[in-house]
């Protein structure tokens, strides 16, 4: 697979799309919050996985159907998580045909399927452009339970790649590309409740096959506001998978504009700041969007969020050795920790190949959460989960995309024809 490379202005990196794609792509250039060059792919037909069941009911009285096939359609798509039209079986033959004719169902396939020894698991998936994104289940092992009956998180992507730059991160080192369709995201969380449940009995079929959604896979959620929002509509509706918006958590590098619009939406989900340094001069040097939202703007706007919402935010800080991990640093992550009454996810740093960060001593990580505790603050220490599937965000699609650039002249590679 060979990709051509644009080096933009502003530093942002852009990667054009390889051959052997159905849709369009154009490319033009954003001027908020950042500029940037992004590609948008449009389908050669809509997944249904990006409708909703007013617009579908629409579509569907307009070609002469009774509108109550939309609701049986979006039962089959979530509720009984079909992947075929044939299996549709109350649906009316003809009104099957019309469907495959104006519509797919998955946009993404499985590339992929990586498992580690914590238990861990990550998809790559392949888009209907042939780019590549990340989706991750984690599974927090409680006691009493067995593995397959414990906390289950599902992280995932909203971006092809990111555009923010943050110097610690693998996301943006194959570029940024573009953002996400609703039906791309929606369709991420689907693989993973097809999965589970070929190995997991659920309570009631109709729910969700996991715990907890989190927007912290590759891409900025905040930079990709109306997919985001339409996807979290599109999961909370009971037409959808019906899973509640408090166990949605949206995780941003701080855009502090688009957090105060968050704050008006009528989903109430959860708000992450991946805050990484607590202090300008420390942050500046690891997050380029600080430059433009730099704490005096970013932490006002959480606060605000944080009062419009009245439940504890999450203030996630990645320990990078002799970057952010002193005692100084954890001093004042202690007083915006105890300000914004917000609990702290210390989260030492996962090596990324091609990187020169490394992670903190256990004896220095400990020694700043200790400083966090005594202050007041509450405060997890997240050690370091499928370090052997490259779970840490763009690690394996980048590996991946390397080794399919090397053998895109081989026969014999596996990632010529993917397997769905």
């Amino acid at each position: 697979m060979k990709c051509s490379c644009v080096h933009l202005p502003c530093g942002f990196l852009l990667f054009l799309q390889p051959r052997n794609f159905s849709g369009q792509i154009s490319v033009e250039i954003l001027r908020n919050p950042c500029t940037f060059a992004l590609v948008k792919f449009t389908p050669a037909k809509p997944s249904l996985f990006g409708e909703t069941l007013e617009s579908l009911k629409v579509s569907v009285e307009a070609a002469g159907f009774p509108g109550f096939r939309a609701k049986q359609v979006m039962e089959w798509l979530y509720k009984k998580r079909v992947d075929q039209w044939d299996a549709m079986s109350n649906l009316p033959k003809a009104f099957r045909a019309w469907l495959d004719t104006h519509y797919i169902l998955y946009p993404t396939s499985s590339l992929i399927d990586k498992r580690s020894d914590d238990v861990t698991q990550k998809l790559l998936l392949e888009l209907e452009d042939k780019s590549l994104i990340e989706t991750v289940l984690i599974r927090a092992p409680q006691t009493g339970v067995g593995q397959e009956s414990s906390r289950k998180t599902v992280c995932v992507s909203i971006q092809v790649g990111c555009a923010y730059g943050c110097k610690f991160c693998a996301s943006g080192l194959a570029g940024f590309r573009r953002n996400l369709m609703a039906a791309e995201v929606v369709s991420q969380l689907m693989h993973i409740c097809r999965r589970e449940d070929a190995h997991t009995t659920r309570a009631k079929k109709e729910i969700a096959s996991f715990d907890n959604i989190v927007f912290m896979g590759m891409g900025e959620p905040l930079a990709n506001y109306d997919t985001l929002i339409q996807t979290i509509k599109i999961l909370n509706a009971d037409w959808g998978l019906n899973f509640g918006a408090r166990r949605i958590t949206v995780s941003t590098s701080g855009l502090a504009p688009q957090i105060l619009k968050l704050a008006n939406e009528s989903v109430p989900v959860r708000l992450a700041i991946s805050l990484h340094g607590a202090t300008n001069e420390v942050r500046d040097q690891i997050m380029p969007i600080n430059k433009k939202y730099p704490l005096e703007e970013l932490l006002p706007a959480v606060k605000a969020f944080q009062e419009k919402h009245g439940r504890m935010l999450t203030l996630e800080f990645i320990m990078i050795k002799d970057v952010n991990d002193s005692l100084d640093q954890a001093k004042a992550l202690t007083k915006i920790a105890r300000d914004l009454h917000a609990h702290v996810n210390c989260i030492p740093y996962n090596k990324v190949e091609g990187l020169e960060w490394q992670r903190p001593s256990v004896r220095r990580q400990d020694a700043f959460v200790d400083v966090l505790r005594k202050g007041g603050v509450s405060v997890t220490i997240r050690r370091e989960k499928g370090h052997d599937i490259n779970a840490a965000c763009g690690q394996l699609r980048l590996k991946t995309e390397q080794k399919m650039a090397e053998d895109e002249s081989k026969p014999s590679s596996p990632f010529i024809n993917p397997r769905v």
